[in-house]
């Protein structure tokens, strides 16, 4: 099985992100402040697409998602619908591994106001690109809000205007399905964009678009 491009440790290539992982590296020594590798087993068939790492989430912690609101939910769902075995326990050292799902997310460092830049995205694409490119099962992805939904329509190289982001809605692109959900954030959480109950069926109908093809 081939392996997927990673960017280097102390990436240059977007040169606002790492001027604020070096200012971050000097306030929090101890944190992670660097590109945030991909989770979850190579051979998975569902990918999850998220955005970019969080300040005080994966850029602390070094792992997608954990250590903030978003992984709470995301890997609390992961963990009910059989996508995720072990104990969640919000630190890269817990118990928590995968199930035929891998965390891909489409900026790699975290960038300021946690707002990537349209110019970032599109450097970091190649790592994105060289992920589903290196994955032989994928057959699904899981866009987690419209940013993710963009740039993997970009990376699969669809038209935006012709795959209009929607929560749930799915589409055939190639030999991939893409399907969409509402960011799990704490914002749309607290407004009510998105609930639990809507997250818990996106998921679920990603899992078996993932397995079944249906």
């Amino acid at each position: 099985m081939k392996t997927p491009q990673e960017p280097p440790r102390d990436c240059q290539l977007c040169p606002r992100l790492a001027a604020f992982r070096a200012d971050n590296r000097k306030k929090h020594p101890d944190w992670f402040n660097a590109p945030v590798p991909c989770f979850g087993p190579l051979d998975a068939r569902l990918a999850i697409a998220g955005l970019a790492p969080g300040l005080q989430g994966a850029n602390r912690t070094g792992r997608p998602f954990t250590g903030d609101w978003a992984g709470d939910l995301l890997y609390a769902t992961l963990l009910k619908l059989g996508l995720a075995k072990g104990e969640y326990d919000e630190r890269i050292d817990d118990t928590l591994a995968l199930v035929d799902c891998r965390i891909v997310n489409s900026v790699r460092c975290v960038p300021p106001q946690n707002k990537p830049e349209p110019s970032e995205i599109k450097t970091c694409r190649q790592f994105l690109i060289s992920e589903l490119e290196t994955m032989p099962r994928v057959n699904t992805i899981l866009a987690l809000g419209k940013i993710a939904h963009d740039s993997v329509l970009k990376t699969l190289e669809a038209r935006i205007a012709a795959h209009p982001f929607r929560h749930g809605a799915v589409y055939e692109i190639g030999k991939f399905r893409l399907i969409s959900s509402y960011h799990c954030s704490r914002y749309n959480t607290n407004t009510g964009v998105l609930t639990t109950a809507m997250f818990e069926t996106v998921m679920a109908k990603a899992k078996k678009l993932a397995q079944t093809g249906a």
